[in-house]
C-alpha cells in the first residue's frame, strides 16, 4: 500500500514540476511575442506611409519603389508568421 502511495506522490510531484516549467515557458513566450509584436509594429509604422504614397504614385516610379517595398512587406509578413507560430 505504501508503494502505491509513494508512486502516486512521485507522479504528482513530477506533474507539478512539469506544470511549473510550462508556466514559466509560457510567460517567457508571452514576453517574446510582445517584443516581436512591438518590432513588427515599428516596421508597420514605417512601411504604411510608404505604401500609401506608392499607391498614389503608381506608374511613375512603381518599379524601383515596388522592389524595395516588396522586400519590406515580405519581411513583415514573415515576422507575422513567426509570431503566429509562437502563439
Amino acid at each position: 500500500m505504501s508503494d502505491v502511495r509513494e508512486q502516486m506522490t512521485k507522479a504528482l510531484d513530477h506533474l507539478k514540476q512539469q506544470r511549473d516549467e510550462l508556466q514559466v515557458q509560457l510567460h517567457l513566450a508571452k514576453a517574446d511575442a510582445k517584443d516581436e509584436w512591438a518590432r513588427l509594429e515599428t516596421q508597420w509604422d514605417e512601411i504604411k506611409p510608404k505604401l500609401e504614397a506608392a499607391r498614389e504614385e503608381v506608374g511613375k516610379t512603381a518599379e524601383s519603389v515596388g522592389a524595395a517595398l516588396g522586400m519590406a512587406i515580405e519581411e513583415l509578413k514573415k515576422g507575422y508568421e513567426r509570431l503566429r507560430s509562437r502563439l
